[in-house]
């Protein structure tokens, strides 16, 4: 395992270990033991530069079933992380764009499978852009790896529609989704926005935007600026996100897991794509 990230803007966090910087990171590219690994919303933003020896991991097409609404299994997930020459024992860093949505998303997958040391980059994608930081053009090829094949445990970090009672259940939207009402995004000036036919949020769920949690440039903000806007949760209660598909739930996930220390928090990746979807299930505006 290589050494943490000795930021002192990190050490606050319930799990500093989980960070690290932009710093720290371009000082070590290209180490024994170290990949790194892009995970975009927008796939094409790592042909036009990307962090020098990342590996691109599309969310769609690499760690979702393609048959299945679901995450890919046991099988291909080690096929996934053999193809890109990952080991078991590497450290990973993971990033993208959105403000780390997918980057978040995927370091999920990847705690589902139990990888040991999977951290993510502050800022992401364009933090990395706007330092001005090195970018290259080049795909690293990597000899084929022995990844073994893991179980996947959903239990400790995945909700399922079923599990949603007794929760204390957050939608990390922005507020005029969990609002449904309409967005500069919506076509015709309706409130016809994903691809759900209803638009609300689930009876009884907060509204705590995923955007609580960094500044403008990506980056997430300090311990006690985190605390307060979190302040209404329980961090001893069972607690479960959900977004549109997820993404932003991971990313509040990785805050109120990691940064906050909460005990027991989830990410329902059916998300408001299958409760809005669902034919008599309840939504509230």
């Amino acid at each position: 395992m290589i050494e943490t990230d000795p930021n002192p803007s990190f050490q606050d966090y319930a799990v500093p270990s989980r960070m690290v910087s932009a710093p720290w990171l371009s000082a070590r590219l290209g180490i024994p033991g170290l990949r790194v690994i892009e995970v975009d919303e927008d796939n094409l933003l790592y042909d036009i530069g990307h962090i020098p020896t990342a590996t691109r991991i599309n969310f769609h097409t690499d760690l979702l079933d393609k048959l299945t609404r679901d995450i890919i299994g046991p099988e291909d997930f080690a096929a996934l992380m053999r193809s890109k020459g990952i080991h078991r024992d590497d450290t990973i860093v993971v990033y993208g764009d959105k403000n780390n949505w997918w980057a978040t998303y995927a370091l999920w997958v990847f705690e589902l499978y139990g990888h040991p040391d999977v951290r993510l980059l502050d800022g992401g994608r364009d933090a990395w852009m706007n330092e001005e930081r090195d970018t290259s053009y080049t795909v690293p090829e990597h000899p084929e790896s022995e990844y073994p094949v893991t179980e996947r445990d959903d239990a400790d970090h995945r909700a399922f529609v079923a599990e949603l009672g007794d929760a204390s259940l957050v939608d990390t939207r922005p507020t005029e989704e969990y609002q449904g009402i309409a967005t500069e995004f919506s076509p015709k000036g309706d409130s016809s926005y994903g691809t759900t036919i209803r638009h609300g949020h689930i009876p009884g769920a907060v509204n705590l935007p995923w955007s609580l949690a960094v500044h403008s440039n990506g980056a997430f903000r300090s311990r006690a600026s985190l605390d307060e806007a979190y302040a209404e949760l329980d961090p001893k209660k069972d607690t479960i996100l959900y977004s549109h598909l997820g993404s932003q739930a991971a990313h509040t996930w990785f805050v109120l897991k990691f940064l906050l220390g909460f005990e027991k928090v989830r990410n329902y990746d059916g998300s408001w794509a299958e409760w809005g979807n669902m034919i008599r299930m309840p939504i509230e505006r």
